[in-house]
């Protein structure tokens, strides 16, 4: 089969590669419709994350059923379903309590950005949609494998919900994304911050009340200022760097919480800052899992459509380009046609 191998930073080739088989009875083999480039994988293709050997690429996810393990109950040859990047037996105590992403027996997924993908856990992790979805539909089920569960879990961490403020860090597609879920929750006013034409328009077309240029210390007294000296309610922080997840503590008022879900890179929170700013931080890795049927049925019923991050389409063999686009901001989200 063909799939997208990083072999060092900025160099991403589409390769041969063995085709993935059953190998534990809990597996599922399936065939991808779509796969994507994730905002993470541009930490080690900008050298970010050290890459000590060619590591296959990808962890976003649809397709259909080829193949089961003898374990495997839920999903059958044929179902379409759309899984996690994190695979999950959906049944120890982490699970049960919400956790998926800290399963006790979790697998992290790599190499979805290929024809083919094995997922361990099958049962735990994928999710059947109630017959083949509407190719319009595919794009947006893509979106729940990562990028809208992430959202999601980032506005639910942030106690996002009505009459409240919510501020958003961030304008790749999770922040993008965590403007829709404050919205789906009842927000009653949604900041975003973003310097970019394309990408505010696209947040105020998921909810967004208000747009904030600027950043780090201004862009948190802008936010005070909106909210008569007190800060929003709620934050999102979808970027995972420094200043980032200062913004976002400093846009928050005492008593409100912040949701963080940008996978961290040399953040430190000095403690004096966070003592004495009555701000709750709750995040991580999202337990994507979690919303899977909630988002599957909110797609099917047409009520949300985060498919609109995806700007960009391309073939699988045209991966780099994905990568370049997306690294140079020419494009928030890269979907890749298998």
């Amino acid at each position: 089969m063909r799939g997208v191998v990083m072999h060092a930073a900025g160099d991403v080739r589409v390769e041969d590669l063995p085709m993935p088989t059953v190998t534990e009875p809990t597996d599922a083999v399936i065939r991808l419709a779509a796969t994507c480039v994730c905002g993470s994988d541009l930490w080690p293709y900008r050298g970010a994350d050290e890459i000590r050997r060619p590591r296959p690429m990808g962890h976003e996810y649809v397709g259909i059923v080829e193949a089961v393990g003898s374990d495997v109950m839920t999903v059958k040859p044929g179902d379409f379903v759309v899984g996690s990047f994190i695979a999950s037996d959906n049944t120890c105590e982490i699970c049960r309590s919400g956790y998926q992403s800290g399963c006790v027996h979790r697998v992290g997924m790599s190499g979805a950005q290929a024809e083919y993908l094995r997922v361990p856990l099958a049962d735990g992790t994928l999710v059947a949609t109630p017959g083949q979805p509407e190719a319009e539909l595919v794009p947006s089920l893509l979106a729940a494998s990562d990028v809208l569960g992430t959202g999601w879990f980032a506005a639910a961490a942030a106690q996002a919900g009505p009459g409240k403020t919510v501020a958003v860090v961030g304008d790749g597609a999770v922040g993008l994304l965590g403007v829709l879920a404050a919205r789906e929750m009842g927000a009653e006013r949604i900041i975003a911050f973003s310097r970019h034409a394309d990408r505010q328009a696209l947040a105020r077309e998921f909810g967004a009340t208000d747009i904030v240029t600027e950043r780090g210390d201004d862009g948190a007294a802008v936010v005070k200022e909106m909210t008569h000296g007190l800060g929003a309610h709620s934050v999102i922080e979808a970027v995972g760097t420094q200043e980032a997840m200062l913004q976002a503590i400093n846009s928050t008022r005492a008593g409100g919480h912040v949701g963080f879900v940008g996978v961290s890179h040399d953040v430190e929170i000095p403690g004096r800052l966070l003592f004495g700013s009555h701000v709750a931080l709750h995040g991580g890795p999202a337990p994507v899992r979690r919303y899977l049927p909630e988002l599957i049925d909110l797609i099917r019923q047409r009520r949300i459509d985060p498919g609109k991050v995806f700007d960009l389409a391309l073939p699988l063999e045209d991966a780099a380009e994905a990568y370049r686009a997306m690294d140079e901001r020419r494009a928030i989200k890269a979907l890749l046609q298998v």
